[in-house]
């Protein structure tokens, strides 16, 4: 079988906000909220923090009426909120996402305090839209979540009574990034060639290319490839990769497979 590559997008200008506050940039977006009283806790905090967009993946109920009835006066963020039917396309636009979990998970993951991440997401919004995510009330963020993240936040509480509700959660994250978006962040030197921060939609792409190479050279065959793929989530998140390198990286995983497709004999 052919490798399909698919066209690569073309590189966004740097993103440029010299009028706005940082947390315009910002996105919270909740995974399957099943709630509608901590959906609208979310938004009273999201109104009290400076935050305006929402982004919400298939909520057991949505009622913007109750909403506002809980969370008075945040029509404006209510009437805003923008409805995905999957986490990806909810966050393919964004820079830079940063998940929440209240415990570490067996696989290994760029973890942090809730604090770190604030400030990180804060900074990261000269580069383009970040996003905040959330998982659902009853099991947080799956695997398959988390691996959208380039980070995970972790909110230290008392380790008799770890959870936190999903109105206290953002309540400490939108918190913290409030506080980080008050202070004058000057910006680092650039590359001439930079060219912002790779998308998650790039990064997905990239991925799903490098997955590809690795099982065409046979790879995965003494090797679990949603663990190997994984690992390789978390060194690239670690690597902060621009538009160009993770095209690079893509374009090599597509050229890995064309070339096999190409030199082995009787291989389709």
């Amino acid at each position: 079988m052919t490798a399909a590559e698919p066209e690569l997008p073309t590189d966004p200008p740097l993103p440029d906000y010299p009028d706005s506050s940082p947390l315009d940039r910002v996105h919270l977006v909740l995974d399957e909220p099943q709630n509608l009283v901590n959906v609208a806790g979310v938004i009273r905090v999201m109104k009290n923090m400076g935050l305006s967009h929402l982004r919400v993946v298939n909520p057991a109920e949505w009622d913007p009426w109750r909403i506002t009835g809980i969370a008075h006066r945040t029509d404006d963020l209510v009437e805003a909120t923008r409805h995905f039917d999957s986490l990806e396309e909810a966050v393919a636009d964004c820079v830079f996402v940063v998940g929440t979990s209240a415990r570490a998970r067996t696989a290994h993951r760029n973890y942090g305090y809730a604090r770190d991440w604030a400030g990180e997401l804060v900074a990261r919004t000269r580069e383009g839209p970040v996003a905040l995510l959330f998982g659902r009330e009853d099991r947080g963020l799956s695997n398959q979540a988390l691996d959208l993240c380039d980070g995970v936040a972790i909110i230290p509480t008392h380790a008799e009574y770890s959870s936190l509700n999903l109105a206290q959660a953002s309540l400490v994250l939108a918190y913290e990034m409030f506080l980080a978006s008050e202070g004058e962040l000057s910006d680092l030197p650039r590359g001439k060639r930079t060219s912002g921060r790779a998308s998650r939609e790039r990064m997905e792409t990239m991925f799903r290319a490098l997955e590809g190479a690795l099982d065409r050279v046979e790879f995965f065959r003494a090797r679990e490839a949603e663990s190997v793929m994984r690992t390789f989530r978390t060194l690239f998140a670690r690597a902060d990769l621009d538009q160009q390198e993770a095209g690079l990286v893509q374009a090599l995983g597509f050229e890995v497979q064309k070339y096999i497709e190409r030199n082995l004999p009787g291989d389709s």
